[in-house]
């Protein structure tokens, strides 16, 4: 390709890219950490370099053309491998890095996990600094289109090839209440109570039905449920202030439960165990900073769920 015939023309790739990945120039500009003035010159050189418009006008957002479309692929590739080319074989300095990762989780694992984590990067790459994002109510594939390094929490069949999963180690529900709740401190709870008592779950999704209804329909019974908010802190934040159950993983929301002073109270019948992963792009494999963070993510997990 013409663009890769000099070093301004693998900038022009590598900014190529990032148009085409957050489909605007704003976007392409924080992400190549540059000025909004400046991305729209380095566009028109795209432009004109291309002999296409690559991105163009459609209501209040910026489509690719069909050219664009058709080399984005090819494109991405390029600037992955250049960058694998170029960057260096020696054995990784941590306190030479610098940038930042970003991680997608649920918000009630960045309450327990984002503590210990921050604290061991900051004291091995102080250079580095973490960007957390929440679940959105969908999958739309964020760590395909590189703007999630590393994801954490239940990764689901369906994902892309390309996309890399790691188990952690299996966890469980638990209910919860607050100390006021009339089946707190109770040790043991029949099955008809516990359906019977109203019920808050949370979910990404916002389903009012999930795998504990199919268990509970399979026993011929049905629980009450008020509502549902999509994360776990927000839950368990509201059932502290009223009668409702909650849930939480046992372990790795320990240390949450506890803070809050919730009580637990058992659950009459088995559940399936939380099956916890963590999640990243095949192009990150090789990568020793990226491999570094996988490392510092598994332990601090670990922290949490054998603390």
């Amino acid at each position: 390709m013409r663009l890769m015939q000099s070093r301004m023309d693998l900038n022009l790739l590598v900014a190529l890219d990032a148009l085409l990945e957050e489909r605007s120039v704003t976007g392409a500009a924080e992400r190549l950490h540059l000025s909004g003035p400046a991305m729209s010159r380095t566009l028109g050189r795209i432009r004109k370099a291309l002999g296409d418009p690559v991105l163009v006008r459609s209501g209040r957002a910026m489509v690719p053309t069909p050219r664009a479309l058709a080399i984005h692929a090819e494109v991405h590739s390029l600037v992955q491998r250049a960058q694998t080319l170029f960057s260096p074989d020696d054995e990784l300095d941590l306190a030479a890095l610098s940038g930042s990762f970003t991680l997608q989780a649920d918000e009630g694992t960045v309450a327990v996990l984002a503590g210990p984590l921050l604290e061991r990067v900051a004291r091995e790459a102080p250079g580095i600094a973490l960007r957390f994002l929440g679940e959105g109510p969908r999958d739309d594939y964020m760590l395909r289109r590189d703007t999630v390094d590393l994801e954490i929490g239940v990764i689901g069949p369906g994902q892309p090839p390309e996309t890399r999963v790691q188990p952690l180690p299996e966890d469980r529900f638990l209910s919860v209440v607050r100390p006021e709740h009339p089946l707190a401190g109770r040790q043991e709870v029949t099955l008809d109570e516990w359906a019977g008592a109203v019920q808050l779950t949370s979910t990404r999704r916002g389903r009012m039905s999930g795998p504990i209804d199919e268990l509970l329909a399979d026993l011929a019974r049905a629980r009450r449920l008020a509502g549902t908010v999509s994360t776990v802190t927000a839950a368990l934040f509201i059932v502290l202030e009223a009668d409702l159950i909650g849930f939480a993983a046992e372990r790795l929301h320990r240390r949450l439960v506890d803070r809050l002073g919730l009580v637990r109270i058992p659950i009459p019948f088995d559940l399936p165990p939380l099956k916890l992963s963590l999640g990243w792009h095949a192009r990150y494999d090789a990568d020793p900073a990226h491999a570094w963070l996988r490392r510092c993510v598994r332990d601090a997990i670990d922290g949490i769920l054998d603390g």
